[in-house]
């Protein structure tokens, strides 16, 4: 009984300390193998932490990847959004990759992406086949020079700081679920779907290919949701089964901001 009370308190004690941050939590009720215990999302990210470097030739078709470059925009996205990552990015194959920039979607060498960025890690959505790859890659190409979602990504910003509200500690997951929508559908309700930001491109693509990685609207998705779809995290948004983490293309310790170029 004393080692129930004791249990009972650390999981108060983390929670009130979690109530200012408000970081998705996930309960787990004890087994007969382990205890209670509070799982807290994360956004450790790095080679040094269980993670490893690879090399561009262990990608596969549909791998997503999500990355950050020392640039203001990159870090305003990273401060808004509380994650390490601020954009996500489409692998094709063949070295190529496709992406929703401001200019719109465009397709290019996927080691230019690795040359700009400072830190591009790789995850894996289980069961894509070769059919699901042809298909996404197919959509991806026909949707280069579609314009950019910049009324999404302008209603995003307040969404994410805003759903936070939704993801209090140890709020039942459905109760969080039905919070975020609600929200959403009140929020990002003028946001297109004819045209992309990074993300939500991404998303779009594995649903034209029959293979949806969420059942929520791929305007809701920012690329820090999608890094916590990962396994062994918390996501904030539900994902229908955990991306496998594949590695790190790339990764340098956060240097001094610099500026935007043109």
């Amino acid at each position: 009984m004393r080692a129930a009370f004791k249990t009972l308190a650390v999981v108060v004690a983390a929670s009130a300390a979690l109530l200012l941050s408000a970081c998705a939590t996930r309960l787990d009720l004890p087994t007969k193998d382990a205890g209670l215990r509070l799982r807290v999302q994360s956004s450790v990210i790095a080679p040094g932490n269980g993670g490893e470097l690879i090399a561009a030739s262990a990608l596969e078709p549909g791998d997503i990847l999500l990355t950050s470059i020392a640039t203001v925009n990159s870090f305003g996205i990273r401060l808004g959004t509380f994650s390490p990552v601020s954009h996500a990015v489409l692998y094709l194959g063949d070295g190529q990759i496709a992406e929703a920039v401001g200019t719109g979607v465009r397709a290019r060498p996927l080691m230019e992406v690795v040359d700009e960025e400072q830190m591009v890690v790789a995850f894996r959505v289980p069961g894509v086949d070769a059919e699901n790859a042809g298909r996404m890659r197919a959509w991806a190409m026909s949707q280069v020079g579609v314009r950019y979602n910049t009324v999404g990504v302008l209603l995003n910003a307040p969404f994410v700081l805003n759903r936070r509200l939704c993801e209090l500690p140890l709020v039942p997951a459905a109760v969080s679920h039905y919070c975020m929508s609600g929200m959403a559908m009140v929020q990002l309700g003028a946001s297109r779907d004819d045209q992309f930001f990074c993300s939500q491109f991404v998303l779009e693509a594995y649903k034209q290919a029959g293979l949806p990685i969420t059942s929520a609207d791929p305007r809701w998705v920012s690329p820090a949701d999608l890094l916590h779809m990962r396994e062994g995290d918390v996501p904030s948004i539900a994902a229908t089964q955990p991306l496998r983490y594949v590695g790190h293309l790339k990764y340098n310790p956060p240097p001094l901001l610099a500026a935007d170029g043109p």
